[in-house]
This record gives structure tokens, C-alpha cells and sequence, in this order.
């Protein structure tokens, strides 16, 4: 799903007949050959992608993965810019991606659930169209091993103020922390990943989240 294009910048003003779209630079701060992707690429280097170096997000929102085949850490990208490797992670561990995929974003509705112990068991924070940055201030200081999301597309952090590790998390259930991609059981903030359909002004800034 990778195409080489020299100057994919035009193409921001045109507005897209995909309703995903992202551009790959080789080179941060948007340099060097770029990589259109459309839909999923489970191994960027098989497409050509040498190296990640910066971000475009045309249409979205997009998790891209350390390793091939939608494995290892995960990020999540809305729409906007991502200049270099720390815009969209500060968990110091990888500045690699080679896979992506779309995310589907398909309710205007969010409702989680986040549990203390596997299989929905223990303690529980119960979150509904909000964003929470600190499960410490909202009285949570449980570890979180289990998720229902009975509505809406969110986006864990292992840390307060949407920092470190990410965990997706699409509408299901995740019997424990394996199921969601962590290997400890610890998420200290969440928040709803939204897009153009339902929310015309986008969601999270890069920018606010490098901070």
C-alpha cells in the first residue's frame, strides 16, 4: 500500500477520496523520500521504507508499530504533524516503526471500563465521554489489568498526563494486559481518540503531547 512520491505536499489542500492517509519521510522535520499509505502495511521495509523519520497525517487516525506485523509498542496518530521520532512517543525505548495500520473510528459515543484485576475482577474506574490524564486525581491508584470498552476508539498511557507506553483500545474486551500489547499491568491516563466524521476540529495536538 506504499507509494513513492516526491511532492505529496500539495496534496493537503485537496481533500482526500480515502478516508485514511498518511505520509512517511525518510528524514525528520518532513525531508528526504516519502511513502503515501492508504490502508494497512504490515512490513514498511518489504514496501520500500528504508527508515521513519517524520509523519504526515492527511486523514486518520493511524497506530503505527515498533515491530513488523503490528507487533511491539504502539503509537497512535491523528491527524496533523509529527516533525520527529519524541512527537509522537516519549517512552524512550524505540525510535522504530515498521507497520501501520487504520484505526476505525466509528461511534461519537466513549465508555471504558478499567479494571484492577484480570477477567474484570477488582477495582474499577468507569470512564464516559471524557478524558482523564491523572486516574490518581479521579481517586483510581489501582493497577489496570483488564479493559472493556463498551463504546468508542481510546488510547492508554503507563504514565499520568498521557505519557509513556501506549495501549490502544478498540470496542471489545481485553481479559488482561497481554490482550492490549502491556507487559506490566499499569495505565495511569486515558483518552478518546477522535476524528474528522464525528469531530470537525480534530483531537489531540502532537505538539501538546511532546510537553
Amino acid at each position: 500500500m506504499a507509494t513513492d512520491h516526491q511532492n505529496p505536499a500539495s496534496k493537503q489542500q485537496q481533500p482526500g477520496t480515502s478516508a485514511f492517509k498518511l505520509i512517511i519521510y525518510e528524514q525528520e522535520n518532513f525531508q528526504g523520500h516519502c511513502h503515501e499509505l492508504t490502508g494497512p502495511c504490515n512490513d514498511l521495509q518489504e514496501a520500500g521504507v528504508e527508515k521513519v523519520g517524520s509523519i504526515l497525517v492527511l486523514c486518520g487516525p493511524w497506530v503505527g508499530y515498533e515491530q513488523a506485523n503490528c507487533k511491539g509498542e504502539q503509537y497512535v496518530f491523528e491527524k496533523g504533524e509529527y516533525p520527529r521520532w519524541d512527537s509522537w512517543t516519549n517512552s524512550r525505548r524505540s525510535d522504530n516503526i515498521f507497520a501501520f495500520r487504520p484505526i476505525k473510528v466509528d461511534s461519537q459515543e466513549h465508555k471504558i471500563v478499567l479494571y484492577e484485576n484480570p477477567s474484570f475482577a477488582g477495582k474499577k474506574i468507569e470512564i464516559i465521554d471524557d478524558d482523564v490524564p491523572s486516574f490518581h486525581s479521579h481517586g483510581y491508584q489501582e493497577k489496570v489489568t483488564s479493559v472493556r470498552v463498551q463504546s468508542g476508539t481510546w488510547v492508554g498511557y503507563q504514565y499520568p498526563g498521557y505519557r509513556g507506553y501506549q495501549y490502544l483500545f478498540e470496542k471489545g474486551e481485553y481479559k488482561d494486559c497481554a490482550e492490549f500489547g502491556a507487559q506490566f499491568p499499569q495505565i495511569q491516563s486515558v483518552r478518546r481518540i477522535r476524528d474528522m466524521q464525528w469531530h470537525q476540529r480534530g483531537a489531540f495536538h502532537p505538539a501538546a503531547g511532546a510537553n
